[in-house]
């Protein structure tokens, strides 16, 4: 699935805002609260969101200069800007992911239509990639939050892109699974399918967030009649 990245920054832009919004809305001290992944509060969530923002922007910043800058300056840089920064207060949070976004927009937007194609070795895919990469961490992390905002809010282009690039990474040895979204008119496929393969069907959301390790699968069903399996471990 394709599409040019300057639209999806629209995307990008608009599922920012969102985030923003819901961020706004939390109540002072809201950021050593607990999130919804675990060991993680909720500071940790808004500061890891704007840190991507920051490291998306070094990928763009090496496509259009040739200049190799790296996501991360160390291996150990984005662990420690999470550490470093998720106890900020809220509104200093905030800002920071205002801030950083429009450092990532303003990337985005100085990016010639050649550099796009440029390949990064970070990411072994072109810079085109990273507009949704983007848009991925966003809408994931915003469910992360627990604070209201679900899978059920995601597109429905975005709930297909995200089963679709989980389905395309989960590789041979996964175990086997026949997905079924409604209103999709062909199944998917993840692992060496037999003819004992489990068939799961539900809404393109349900899957994509039972996938991703965000739901519990609990409106999907299985065929034959069984409980749900483990879905391969997504990042």
């Amino acid at each position: 699935m394709t599409i040019d990245p300057l639209v999806l920054m629209t995307d990008v832009d608009q599922a920012t805002e969102r985030l923003i919004r819901t961020a706004e809305g939390l109540e002072p001290g809201a950021e050593t609260a607990p999130s919804r992944l675990p060991g993680w509060t909720i500071g940790h969530v808004l500061t890891h969101v704007a840190r991507n923002a920051d490291a998306y922007t070094n990928l763009l910043t090496w496509a259009r200069t040739g200049v190799e800058t790296p996501a991360y300056a160390t291996p150990t840089a984005r662990a420690e800007g999470i550490e470093a920064g998720c106890r900020r207060p809220l509104d200093e949070q905030i800002a920071d992911l205002r801030d950083s976004h429009e450092r990532f927009a303003d990337a985005a937007a100085a990016m010639p239509a050649e550099a796009w194609t440029f390949h990064l070795a970070a990411t072994g895919q072109s810079a085109a990639v990273v507009p949704w990469a983007r848009l991925r961490e966003v809408e994931v992390h915003h469910v992360d939050l627990g604070r209201g905002y679900t899978p059920e809010d995601w597109s429905d282009a975005f709930a297909l892109r995200l089963l679709r690039e989980i389905v395309a990474g989960a590789g041979k040895d996964a175990p086997a699974l026949v997905l079924r979204p409604h209103g999709l008119d062909h199944s998917l496929s993840i692992g060496t399918v037999t003819d004992g393969t489990p068939t799961i069907g539900g809404p393109t959301r349900s899957i994509a967030s039972w996938l991703a390790g965000r739901t519990d699968g609990s409106d999907l069903t299985v065929s034959p009649d069984g409980g749900l399996p483990t879905p391969p471990k997504w990042k």
